[in-house]
């Protein structure tokens, strides 16, 4: 019986330094020995990241990972590196960079504290804020564009905690449409069954402007939060690190200048604020 439970104990410290092991290789290191770089994208995030007519995620910030993966195959002097694409969802993406399932999230996630605590973020990949897609018509004639309206909203997106902290239900009486994607805002918009769809600037001008149909809603010009995007990790130095160096290599060089071009020219020249977050972020080697 002694015997057994010295074996049992052996068994058990083993067991614990093979998963110490594990916990201590660095993200880098697991790619290098996989040979496997797994993205995150959302399949209707438009212009972020999206799945396009071919049904392959597109999209600026799919664009940025795959200049990211190739330097990080470089670094790592791999031949080939097998770059998966997997799908996630505002509500799984967390869940999805912590578990392992994917090494970065290439989508328009918005940086806070909160979320530093737990994740780690690249540099700057976009400046935006949260805005208003009304139908036609619809936009309020006074200044107070949240008043009594009914608001879709994504779950689990900052646009939704900054609605709930501006007491949007409470004090304005406005109610909150929680709906799992844009597709479904768009369709409760559609519907009558919300009055507004609250999310970032930069998503509702495209949605607009793809939907085929945009004499048929308008984006308010109220702004009511700042969204400053990142790629978002695993806490790790050295994989964070090569993504930051990746980044800040395509704003040095001007590169990014055809991949903004490429998803939001028909927006428009980029504004200063977005001109300067790329010279602040173009860090020297």
């Amino acid at each position: 019986m002694k015997q057994t439970k010295v074996f049992l104990l052996a068994v058990l410290a083993a067991l614990n330094l093979n998963a110490s092991a594990l916990a201590a290789e660095s993200a880098l290191d697991q790619i290098k020995s996989s040979k496997t770089l797994k993205l995150g994208y959302r399949e209707n995030s438009i212009p972020f990241s999206f799945v396009g007519p071919d049904n392959l995620p597109q999209g600026y910030s799919v664009d940025l990972c795959k200049v990211v993966a190739d330097d990080i195959a470089r670094e790592l002097k791999l031949d080939k590196l097998d770059v998966r694409w997997v799908p996630v969802t505002a509500q799984n993406r967390f869940e999805m960079v912590k578990s392992g399932k994917i090494d970065i999230e290439c989508g328009n996630t918005t940086q806070t504290l909160a979320r530093r605590a737990e994740f780690d973020f690249s540099v700057m990949t976009y400046a935006d804020g949260a805005s208003l897609l009304f139908r036609k018509g619809g936009i309020p004639a006074g200044s107070d564009h949240l008043s009594g309206q009914r608001i879709a909203v994504v779950a689990g997106t900052t646009t939704e905690k900054a609605l709930e902290a501006l007491g949007a239900s409470a004090r304005l009486g406005a109610t909150l449409v929680h709906v799992s994607d844009h597709d479904a805002a768009l369709k409760a918009l559609a519907e009558g069954r919300a009055t507004a769809y609250a999310a970032d600037r930069t998503v509702l001008l495209t949605i607009a402007l793809a939907s085929g149909n945009a004499d048929a809603v308008e984006v308010s010009t109220v702004q009511f939060t700042y969204e400053p995007y990142g790629l978002m990790m695993r806490p790790d130095q050295q994989m964070r690190l090569a993504v930051d160096r990746a980044l800040a290599r395509l704003y040095r060089s001007g590169a990014i200048v055809p991949i903004f071009q490429r998803w939001f020219g028909q927006l428009g020249t980029p504004g200063e604020g977005l001109k300067v977050m790329y010279l602040l972020n173009a860090l020297p080697e």
